[in-house]
């Protein structure tokens, strides 16, 4: 064994114990959460000192086409980036043929310092300022998918996958055993793959649409768990495609059917007690509490741009299917954007109900705590709790990329706390993705309009 293979987890040494090593994938995620980076056999990896990648896979759009560089084309030279590996995430590739481990690598500068673009790097400075405060963030995020029959074609509409009963997966089954049933091989292999990788999954449940389902991660350190859904989200896609379905993690894939979200719990230690900062001595809210959430619904919709970051995510903010499309708050109210879940005072915390899983992990992490640190240091109160059916209110969020972009440039405080070169960027690959978007003729559009008008 090699020096590097001591500073690994637990569960990959577990993975590799008896087996030689065969390949290592170096790996870090792009603006849309996709795995960027290079394989290479593991004997070379051992030899290597440095790794490299253009910065230019950070102005990648999603479908493959390239922004342009901020600040001008012709300054822009596509200068490599330095790879370091952060062994903490070593974890294994149980889906390959090979004996594989995968490891995210952290993207520097070649004079050392954090690429500014890179989204795990956006999520390490918004949490380098919570910590300034003598904060620490902890989150918890939920994920809902769907589980689909395979799509060749995107010309047709996307079908929920068929079940072990010969049926295709029934909709509006939300918590039902039955319907997790259907597809339970697919979910072993998830259970299988996690327990492999070391990721823990606190609870699978069915959700309210067609082959939807959840599952809810521990609590934790953000970039941990931000790391794990990255993971997840790949992982996930393999275990699908072993049992001829596709995961898609679309915000709204199915018409007719719920969206796919990734609510965000929040809470905040205090780095000198341990103690939540949203609860007093005598288990009381603090205004540390309220300042979080009138952080939220001052900036939310400037984050939305990263919560909802492709056209399709604003197809799942329509009313009465299940997504808020509000700034209210309340207690133990699912209608409200942003929700007070019943706890005790030590777990007290906030859940962002607004970001879509088609968002980036990092980026959505980010934008959410983003939100609250600005809030904590405002200091402002937030409206009245909403005590009613929160739906029944006005819509308050963009109702497209473009607006959501537009806001996100205008928030100068959410711009200064992800970063300046990184909202630039972040805003020249999203109006890319959205003017190519533009170019192209719906089937509702031909059918209603062709011979109509």
């Amino acid at each position: 064994m090699n020096d590097w293979t001591t500073k690994i987890p637990d569960a990959a040494r577990e993975y590799l114990a008896g087996r030689r090593l065969d390949e290592i994938e170096c790996i870090l995620p792009d603006i849309a959460g996709v795995a960027r980076g290079k394989a290479m056999p593991a004997f070379k990896f051992d030899k290597q000192t440095h790794f490299y990648l253009p910065t230019s896979i950070f102005l990648q759009t999603i479908t493959g086409e390239w922004a342009n560089a901020p600040g001008g084309e012709d300054e822009y030279k596509e200068p490599d980036m330095t790879l370091v590996p952060d062994f903490s995430t070593a974890t294994a590739a149980p889906w390959t043929a090979d004996i594989t481990l995968q490891i995210i690598h952290d993207a520097m500068t070649q004079g050392g310092k954090p690429v500014p673009t890179a989204p795990r790097n956006v999520l390490k400075r918004v949490l380098d300022l919570y910590a300034a405060e003598g904060w620490k963030p902890v989150v918890a995020p939920e994920m809902e998918f769907y589980f689909v029959a395979r799509n060749i074609d995107p010309n047709m509409p996307i079908v929920p996958p068929m079940g072990r009963s010969g049926r295709k997966a029934a909709a509006k089954q939300a918590y039902s055993m039955s319907a997790v049933d259907e597809y339970g091989k697919v979910i072993d292999d998830v259970y299988d793959f996690a327990e492999a990788m070391g990721l823990e999954i606190d609870g699978i449940l069915q959700e309210g649409g067609a082959g939807q389902v959840e599952i809810n991660l521990a609590h934790g350190n953000p970039v941990d768990l931000a790391d794990h859904i990255f993971y997840f989200k790949r992982m996930i896609r393999e275990a699908a495609l072993r049992h001829d379905c596709f995961a898609t993690f679309m915000a709204k894939p199915i018409e007719g059917e719920p969206g796919s979200a990734m609510h965000i719990h929040h809470s905040v230690v205090d780095l000198k007690t341990g103690k939540n900062i949203f609860s007093d001595a005598e288990g009381r809210e603090t205004p540390a509490f309220l300042h979080f959430i009138a952080g939220m619904q001052n900036h939310l919709p400037a984050a939305v741009a990263l919560l909802a970051p492709y056209v399709n995510s604003y197809r799942r903010y329509v009313p009465d299917f299940a997504a808020p499309i509000n700034l209210e708050w309340g207690r133990d109210n699912r209608t409200t954007g942003i929700r007070v879940p019943i706890s005790g005072p030590e777990a007290r915390r906030v859940e962002n109900r607004l970001a879509g899983m088609d968002c980036n992990p990092y980026l959505g992490i980010a934008a959410s705590l983003a939100c609250g640190y600005l809030g904590l240091k405002e200091k402002r109160d937030p409206r009245p709790e909403c005590r009613i059916n929160a739906y029944m209110g006005e819509d308050e969020l963009p109702l497209t990329l473009n607006a959501a972009i537009d806001l996100l440039v205008a928030d100068e405080a959410m711009v200064e706390v992800l970063g300046p070169d990184f909202v630039h960027l972040y805003e020249a690959v999203k109006r890319d993705e959205y003017n190519e978007f533009q170019q192209v003729i719906s089937p509702w559009e031909r059918e209603h309009l062709l011979l109509n008008v």
